[in-house]
This record gives C-alpha cells, sequence and structure tokens, in this order.
C-alpha cells in the first residue's frame, strides 16, 4: 500500500542537504587539520590490487558457490601460507568466522573459556551462543589482554567437579593479536595447548589482526597456529585491505567434515563465491597480506614513542602491532581531538584511549600526529 505514495519531497531534501553539509565538514576538516582518525582500521579503505582483482573477475561467467576455479586457487594459497594440507572456508564477516568455528568445536552445552575482554565476549553480540546452540563463554582475567592460564585451570576444575550441573569444558579461545594489542608467540600458547590437552578440549584462535600478529612475532603462520596446538584459526584479512575477506582455518580435517553445511545453514555461502576468493588472491600474493601489516605497525611504533616521550601519557602494556592504549587525563585529549586526532576512549580504565593504524595509514600523517602529541 505505501509503495504508491510519493517519498516526502521535504524528507528528501533534508536527508540531501545534511549529507552535503557532512561532506563538506570532512572536505574543510582535511583542508586544514587531515585526515587524522587512528579509531579503527576497519575504517580504512580496501588495496588498489584487492579492487583490481574485483574488477578482472567480473568479467565474464563462473560457477557458483565457490565451484570455480578462483576459489580453489584460494584456498590452495591459504594452505600454503600454513604450510599444511587445511581445511579453507571463505566467510564474509569475523564475527561469522568466530561463531561458525566455535560451533564446530564446542557442544550446546560446552564452556568456551577465554580473556574476559575478548572480542567473541564483548563485541558480536551473542554470535557464539546462537550457532553453538547454548555453550557458555566463560571469560577470564589476565594482564594484557592473554587469559591467566591458572585461573582458567581453576575455572575447569570446578566445571569437572560439578559435572552435569556445569557447562562442559569444550574449548579455549585465544586471539592473536588481543584486544590489548599484544601478540601471542609460539611459546606463549603451549600453555594453553598443555591445559587443553589435560581437560580434552580444543584450541581456537581469533585471528582477526593476524597478519600483525605474523610480523611483529616473526614466526611463521604454521608456527604460531597448528604447530603449537591450535586446531581452528579465524583467519581475516578485512582489516588489512580486503571488504570481505574472513575465513575458517581448520587444522583437523575431522572437524571440518561438516562445517560446509554449518556455513551454508548460516547463510554465508555466497552464491558469487569468486569474489570472496578474489580479495585473498590479491593479498596473499607476493605477501601482500604481510607488507600491509609491517607498514600498519611501523605505524603503530612510531605514534608510541610519542606517547612514551610524554610525561603525562602513560602506556599500560607493550605496543605489539597496530593498537595503542594510551592512558591520557582527560584535558588531554580534549586538545588532541580539538588539534584533529580523531581516537576511542577505551573503558578498560581510567582515562585509556585506543588509537589503530592500517595498512592506509599516511607516514606523513603520523609524522602530524606525533607533532601534535610533542606539543599538547
Amino acid at each position: 500500500m505505501y509503495r504508491d505514495k510519493p517519498f516526502p519531497k521535504t524528507l528528501f531534501e533534508t536527508v540531501h542537504q545534511e549529507c552535503h553539509n557532512l561532506n563538506q565538514y570532512y572536505e574543510q576538516r582535511a583542508a586544514t587539520v587531515g585526515d587524522m582518525s587512528f579509531i579503527s582500521d576497519n575504517q580504512a579503505g580496501v588495496h588498489p590490487s584487492v579492487l583490481e582483482r574485483l574488477q578482472a573477475l567480473s568479467r565474464g561467467s563462473a560457477s557458483g558457490y565457490g565451484e570455480d576455479q578462483w576459489t580453489a586457487a584460494a584456498e590452495s594459497a591459504v594452505q600454503q601460507v600454513f604450510e599444511t594440507d587445511c581445511a579453507v572456508f571463505f566467510v564474509s564477516t569475523g564475527t561469522a568466522a568466530n561463531a561458525l568455528a566455535l560451533s564446530a568445536l564446542s557442544p550446546p552445552w560446552g564452556a568456551i573459556y577465554c580473556h574476559e575482554g575478548a572480542h567473541i565476549c564483548n563485541d558480536e553480540n551473542t554470535a557464539v551462543e546462537f550457532y553453538t546452540g547454548g555453550a557458555r563463554l566463560v571469560g577470564v582475567a589476565g594482564p594484557a589482554g592473554k587469559p591467566d592460564v591458572q585461573t582458567m585451570r581453576a575455572h575447569m576444575e570446578i566445571a569437572t567437579v560439578h559435572g552435569v550441573h556445569n557447562a562442559k569444558p569444550a574449548v579455549i579461545s585465544l586471539s592473536n593479536v588481543t584486544e590489548s594489542g599484544t601478540v601471542y608467540s609460539a611459546s606463549e600458547i603451549a600453555p594453553y595447548r598443555d591445559l587443553a590437552d589435560t581437560f580434552g578440549l580444543r584450541l581456537h584462535m581469533d585471528g582477526a589482526r593476524f597478519a600483525n600478529a605474523v610480523v611483529s612475532s616473526g614466526a611463521t603462520p604454521a608456527a604460531l597456529t597448528w604447530r603449537s596446538g591450535i586446531d581452528c584459526l579465524s583467519f581475516g584479512l578485512t582489516k588489512d585491505g580486503g571488504i570481505a575477506a574472513e575465513a575458517v582455518v581448520i587444522f583437523d580435517h575431522a572437524l571440518a567434515e561438516d562445517f560446509a553445511y554449518r556455513r551454508k545453514r548460516a547463510g554465508h555461502l555466497w552464491s558469487k563465491h569468486r569474489f570472496l576468493a578474489a580479495q585473498w588472491l590479491a593479498l596473499l600474493e607476493d605477501d601482500l597480506w604481510l607488507d600491509n601489516a609491517r607498514h600498519a605497525n611501523a605505524m603503530a611504533q612510531r605514534l608510541a614513542e610519542a606517547f612514551g616521550d610524554h610525561d603525562r601519557i602513560e602506556l599500560p602494556w607493550a605496543v605489539d602491532a597496530n593498537e595503542i592504549f594510551p592512558v591520557i587525563p582527560e584535558a588531554l585529549r580534549t586538545r588532541l581531538r580539538g588539534a584533529g586526532l580523531d581516537f576511542y576512549d577505551w573503558p578498560a580504565q581510567p582515562d585509556m584511549t585506543r588509537f589503530v593504524t592500517s595498512f592506509s595509514t599516511d607516514a606523513a600523517m603520523v609524522d602530524q600526529a606525533v607533532a601534535i602529541i610533542a606539543g599538547a
């Protein structure tokens, strides 16, 4: 019935004018202070190589639902990255990658242990609970985004004593890079693998910024995953130059047996699947994904040095990758924003902020930001 009614002209004109005003604001802002947004690497654009590959694959027709040569090539490229015959399933969001991966690792009555600040706990609504059919997320405290192993063990021991009256320990999930911007080395993953073996659990890794962890640690992708006992990785390149470049990489083929059905049931098997694969082909070619992450990490280090040199700013933990969490007094935060810096206030502790760099962060912009921080 509403179809026959014209769109209210006054409302249309209002929205159009507001969009015009907003564009003018950002154009004027860029002209005066530059684009100094450090809000998130999610706000970065798309790497030109990705756009070129997408355009190239848009010509002609191809088989749908992943039955095309480019999807096969992209899956093979991921296997080469990890130096093993792993199962690879492309999806379009990091939330889907995490939730679907965990649904393959945990029963509905299972407990999934992670850091209390983990993305699956605080930033993915109840997607994990939904896809697992009711598994419980158990947040465990620990410094710098890494859950304390002994505290985690205590949770598991209590659950085991309570038997069927408690959720059954099923999975440990680690984030690399963590939500505090720190990185796990292979040796730091080992105690969690030992704990998982003790209680018969699976070990999952949220790798939304896995590229940044690889270049920071100096370890190979294989060393940080299956060689350290990781059963399943949520591998993300969306923050590293892609558009919808996420994958579930399963190193135990027994776990992958029915995963294709999970992906389809969840609505993440694209009909034009080659356009997911194209992004992976572009980013993995000639290690572009690592070059992008290396640049993002380097830009973060330059900012971190500026924060570390300021006598009123504290850095509570190491800056391992492309996220920085300086503690900045409110008055100083106001001055930084007034000078054109955009960043998050972070709730982990009073006066904490978050700055994030990306593959597209301009070095000149960082130099300008460093000068502002030094003079604030």
